[in-house]
């Protein structure tokens, strides 16, 4: 099975190599079906987010990184760099409501279509740049925020899935007219943007996946479990400096800068919040999610144009504390699993980038733009 890389450099130069020499085994197949789609009711334009407590953020999108900020249960305070549109529709039998921002090519449009889709610990709005770049390239730009995540609906009893956050995404894309789109995404985003490509191949233009979780499976390597309550308990412990510490600890290999306290401030306000105790179940339900939902199994079964974004020095390894020193030094070894899963996806193209962590787009938004851009020509 062939695959191309690319390693970007600082300046995105570039060379191609086959992929053949790595050693690494295929993923096994799995079913391409997933759940019907929730039933879609309507849409409504809202305001970026109205101040609720402390920490609102200016007209640019700036949010006070104090963390003292607090923001409402749908991240109320918090101004996203557009307009926030709701979609409302009902999903296991409760009416919910998913924000997304949808911005129109800003340069010629392409009559393309990119959805971006977020992290666990980011949100829409973490996409600012991107969806700059996207829409002056010529791109109609929709960035959702997840069910249980930031600005949307926060349910308490929700039987949380990849499956069903790809149909919930597709039924957003659906009510906008949108039939097939080029879908981009981070992080757990980037482990549900590989599951709705499986489970809707033929609305997917191409797929890039940015450092997503799940290239390893965490359980069967031998990472105990710990059930949602118990990961409930860790949830509410958390704050801006919980935040802060593990992002730079495995997002910026041990490096800050100002400007990324903007998107700690962000999450922590909502833990700060009048929200929490909901958010925080939330958080743990979809922490149990991504630790038993694998989708590595599956890769040899992607039928789309594919390419990975592999920040070299991520680190990356959810519940990798629970594991032993022997195991927790095993885990999270991006290069080794971008250069596994680009083998196992069907014509798959690798783009490394050498000096970057698990979030290359809040790292380098320009290297990360560029080498996005190239990939999506």
């Amino acid at each position: 099975m062939t695959a191309v890389l690319i390693r970007a450099a600082w300046a995105l130069s570039v060379t191609v190599a086959g992929m053949a020499a790595a050693s690494t085994p295929a993923a096994e197949p799995a079913p391409t079906s997933g759940p019907s789609a929730p039933a879609a009711s309507s849409r409504s334009s809202t305001p970026s987010g109205a101040p609720t407590g402390t920490g609102a953020s200016n007209a640019s999108g700036a949010a006070d990184a104090s963390s003292a900020s607090t923001y409402g249960p749908q991240l109320e305070g918090f101004t996203y760099p557009h307009p926030l549109q709701r979609f409302r529709f009902t999903s296991q039998q409760q009416p919910l409501e998913m924000a997304y921002m949808d911005v129109p090519a800003q340069g010629r449009a392409n009559g393309r279509v990119a959805v971006l889709l977020h992290g666990k610990n980011f949100c829409g709005a973490t996409w600012e740049s991107t969806i700059q770049a996207l829409s002056h390239a010529g791109f109609r730009v929709i960035a959702p925020d997840q069910i249980g995540f930031c600005a949307s609906s926060k349910p308490r009893g929700y039987q949380f899935s990849f499956q069903q956050l790809a149909a919930n995404t597709h039924a957003l894309l659906q009510s906008l007219k949108v039939t097939r789109a080029t879908i981009v995404g981070h992080s757990i985003g980037g482990m549900l943007s590989l599951r709705y490509a499986l489970q809707y191949p033929q609305s997917v233009e191409q797929l890039v996946a940015v450092n997503p979780i799940g290239l390893e499976d965490w359980q069967a390597l031998g990472v105990p479990y710990a059930t949602v309550d118990t990961l409930y308990q860790g949830e509410l412990k958390t704050s801006f400096d919980s935040i802060k510490a593990y992002q730079q600890r495995y997002y910026y290999h041990g490096n800050w800068k100002p400007e990324y306290s903007r998107w700690v401030s962000m999450l922590a306000g909502l833990y700060a919040g009048p929200g929490r105790d909901t958010f925080a179940w939330n958080q743990a339900q979809t922490s149990e999610m991504m630790f038993t939902q694998p989708v590595v199994h599956e890769l040899d079964r992607l039928q789309v144009k594919t390419t990975l974004i592999i920040g070299q020095k991520d680190r990356t390894a959810p519940g990798a504390t629970r594991a032993s020193a022997e195991l927790q030094k095993a885990l999270g070894d991006y290069p080794t699993l971008g250069r596994r899963a680009a083998q196992a996806i069907p014509g798959a193209t690798l783009v490394e980038l050498p000096e970057r962590g698990h979030s290359p787009q809040v790292e380098a938004p320009e290297e990360f733009n560029t080498a996005l851009l190239r990939v999506l020509q």
